[in-house]
């Protein structure tokens, strides 16, 4: 379901890669809520290529879901993000009773140049859940901090050296493997949005426009390049 209205389309063009950011509430916007007969007509146009989007994606998502998990929540609540002035960013989290929400900032969706493009994140930032990777980034956060504490405990650290090892180690591990992730949710991306009847090769074409993050040690993102590979070797499986 689409949780909030939309606001005026105005922002900024940009196009970010996601977030998979775990938090204890719902995700809800706070910004001025415009109607429908306020927007200019791009802005309609966008609103409806948003609607139309996650009417045909959602069900197959979840479909994935249940199909791959079990014991997993696979009712996604798909929201907007109508804060002002919030980058072009599209991300996975968690409510408090564990259901899963995909939140899409305006920006992001009125850079979109078409809906496959739309189809394509929705479909990325299903797949985070549907692999499960807000708790293995959260274990890996986990197994870092206590690492890095022994280290420092072994070492002859005081407190204050040991507390402040546990926050590098889990900002480490929580680091560690999350280009991977990005690269398992492209795959699994790519078959939802197949699936959805949208085309994943032009969805994946946002990855030319936006800064390629390189291939930095600890970076969260991997290259644009491997992603769009990674998008091509799996619709040539399909």
């Amino acid at each position: 379901m689409i949780l909030r209205a939309f606001a005026a389309f105005g922002f900024a063009l940009a196009l970010a890669a996601c977030d998979v950011t775990p938090v204890s509430g719902p995700v809800s916007g706070s910004g001025p809520v415009t109607s429908q007969s306020q927007m200019s007509p791009s802005a309609r146009q966008n609103a409806r290529s948003f609607v139309r989007v996650v009417s045909r994606l959602e069900p197959v998502a979840e479909q994935e879901c249940r199909a791959r998990t079990r014991n997993v929540n696979c009712d996604f609540n798909i929201v907007v993000d109508d804060r002002p002035d919030q980058p072009a960013n599209a991300y996975q989290t968690l409510d408090r009773q564990g259901r899963p929400i995909i939140a899409f900032t305006l920006s992001l969706i009125d850079d979109a140049r078409n809906e496959d493009e739309l189809a394509f994140v929705m479909g990325h930032e299903a797949a985070h859940h549907i692999a499960g990777h807000i708790g293995r980034q959260q274990q890996n956060a986990v197994a870092g901090a206590v690492i890095f504490a022994g280290l420092a405990t072994l070492s002859g650290g005081d407190a204050s050296a040991v507390r402040s090892a546990q926050e590098l180690g889990a900002q480490v591990g929580a680091r560690s493997y999350s280009k991977n992730f990005e690269l398992e949710a492209d795959a699994l991306g790519t078959v939802i949005t197949k699936r959805a009847g949208y085309d994943p090769l032009r969805g994946a074409e946002f990855f030319t426009r936006i800064p390629d993050p390189g291939d930095k040690f600890l970076g969260t993102h991997p290259p644009n390049s491997a992603r769009l590979d990674t998008v091509r070797q799996t619709v040539a499986g399909l």
